[in-house]
């Protein structure tokens, strides 16, 4: 089913005797069973003010269509958007729904935000097959509740997106990266905070074992030169700091991860804690993203991911492997369930 229209989705919705499943472009991973409801068909850029750095787009509209637009006026979507079909070996297109649905964001989300953080404004339809908007198209307006943060992320599970309004930003003038080597995990995530803590405006913090550690300064030319000379100096303690060709684009897809068997992991955890877990999980591969907060980690196949993690404050996620993560906290179950009783109290998305 792939609806042209708001108003053709709000009916085959309301019609639906069994689960559906939301489909954007196809890239995020294997489906859940159901019929499955195309989004592809709700494209298109209906508004784009470029002075007030706004952009209203359809659902199905395809990512690179909206960087392609924005970059004719300096413009870029400041969340980074991944393109991970590489690494979970996926084809397909990716849309501006299918970014929202999961909340996608790359490296830059730590000195930027995550993807929720520039929506500003969403239409939905809900279980019940009626449509609901929330938000506006500027950073301050009152709708009551923040349906926007609460749909970003929330993977289909509680409406199908038909439009989302965002803030966009300029693209910097330019760019550089600091590598620094020969870092055990935990010394790289102290270097990462360090220089998240220092006043020079760091975009991207990563860490690859055995390969660097990679720190980005973005912005005018003369400012980006002074930043990085004075990063090197506060990060000295750690070695002598090269600046290299920028690698953020690979480190945004996880390229070291892609194409290699095994099952797949993703955890969000408190930067502090991430070398101690990587050690506990015994991973074939990492790779360290958002300062420590983000850990890829690639697992002999079968292997008991949830044992080995213990108690760490954050979560994990298998994206291949068939292996289910930990389980929810009741208390986060008692709010999920709650909700999506309220969004769809039939049951009708899978």
């Amino acid at each position: 089913m792939r609806p042209a229209s708001e108003a053709e989705l709000c009916e085959i919705i309301r019609a639906a005797s069994g689960p559906l499943v939301v489909r954007g472009g196809g890239t995020r991973g294997a489906l859940p069973a159901g019929a499955v409801l195309e989004t592809g068909g709700l494209n298109g850029v209906t508004l784009y003010e470029p002075g007030a750095l706004t952009l209203v787009a359809g659902a199905g509209t395809p990512v690179a269509e909206l960087e392609a637009l924005l970059a004719t006026e300096g413009q870029r979507l400041a969340f980074e958007v991944p393109d991970l079909r590489g690494l979970l070996g996926r084809e397909g297109t990716s849309t501006l729904g299918g970014v929202v649905a999961e909340n996608a964001s790359g490296p830059r989300r730590v000195s930027v935000g995550a993807c929720r953080d520039f929506c500003l404004g969403v239409r939905f339809v809900d279980g019940r097959g009626e449509v609901i908007r929330n938000g506006g198209r500027v950073m301050k307006n009152v709708t009551g509740y923040d349906l926007v943060k609460l749909l970003a992320g929330s993977r289909g599970r509680l409406g199908v997106l038909t439009e989302v309004a965002l803030k966009v930003l300029p693209r910097p003038e330019t760019e550089a990266t600091l590598c620094l080597s020969g870092l055990s995990d935990a010394q790289a995530v102290e270097a990462l905070s360090a220089a998240l803590g220092s006043p020079y405006e760091v975009t991207g913090t990563a860490h690859l074992p055995g390969q660097g550690t990679y720190l980005r300064i973005e912005g005018f030319e003369g400012s980006v030169r002074y930043r990085l000379e004075r990063l090197r100096a506060v990060l000295a303690s750690y070695g002598a700091g090269v600046e290299v060709a920028s690698p953020w684009a690979a480190i945004r897809d996880v390229t070291a991860l892609a194409g290699r068997p095994g099952d797949l992991w993703r955890l969000s955890l408190r930067p502090s804690e991430a070398p101690g877990v990587v050690a506990r999980l015994g991973a074939e591969a990492v790779v360290y993203d958002w300062g420590g907060g983000l850990v890829w980690a690639l697992m002999a196949p079968g292997s008991d991911v949830v044992g080995r993690l213990g108690a760490f404050s954050g979560h994990a996620t298998c994206l291949r492997g068939g292996v289910a993560g930990p389980e929810e906290p009741p208390t986060i179950a008692t709010l999920t369930n709650g909700l999506r009783l309220q969004f769809d109290p039939r049951g009708v998305f899978a």
